[in-house]
């Protein structure tokens, strides 16, 4: 039996193997997402993060000058839509309109001067949960998930919203 044809085969196939992936790879890396592509993308993105960081830093400087001339956009309370959402009259920020807080735990939250819907909008469930433990063990039953919630629609003015959400909502929890 002759050995040098199966041989020749040995060597070509390899051959024509790495001919073919070389063209396919250069074809592949001239193509549409090739380096060049690649760094032209890279840059605009690059030039656009920039143009958003400065927009950011303007909008950081625009409120730092607001907050230090203590320039608030309070937004204005309505106490007649208040009243048509709950049918009962509602003060302005007044804590117990929230779900699950009493005038106890509204107390609570005076001592970390929390007073108003807007300050307890903004903080954070731990930072509830703190209030709550700085009062002992019989506040552990109460859970502060939805309070900071609760009180971002009052202080929006979202009474139909709040309204609703309370009645579907037991106890006020999620």
């Amino acid at each position: 039996m002759n050995q040098e044809p199966v041989t020749l085969l040995y060597w070509i196939i390899p051959m024509l193997s790495g001919i073919l992936c070389g063209v396919i790879g250069y074809l592949l890396g001239r193509g549409p997402m090739g380096p060049a592509a690649l760094r032209n993308e890279a840059g605009a993105l690059k030039a656009a993060n920039k143009k958003l960081r400065r927009e950011l830093d303007s909008c950081m400087d625009r409120l730092a000058s607001a907050r230090s001339q203590g320039i608030s956009r309070a937004l204005p309370f309505d106490a007649a839509a208040a009243r048509k959402a709950f049918g009962k009259t509602i003060r302005q920020d007044d804590l117990t309109l929230i779900e699950g807080i009493g005038p106890k735990i509204v107390g609570l939250f005076q001592n970390f001067d929390i007073h108003t819907w807007k300050e307890l909008s903004e903080a954070s469930v731990a930072k509830c949960q703190e209030v709550l433990d700085s009062g002992g063990e019989r506040y552990k039953l109460h859970d502060p998930s939805s309070w900071p919630m609760q009180a971002r629609m009052a202080y929006e003015g979202k009474w139909k919203e709040l309204a609703r959400w309370q009645r579907e909502h037991l106890h006020g929890k999620l």
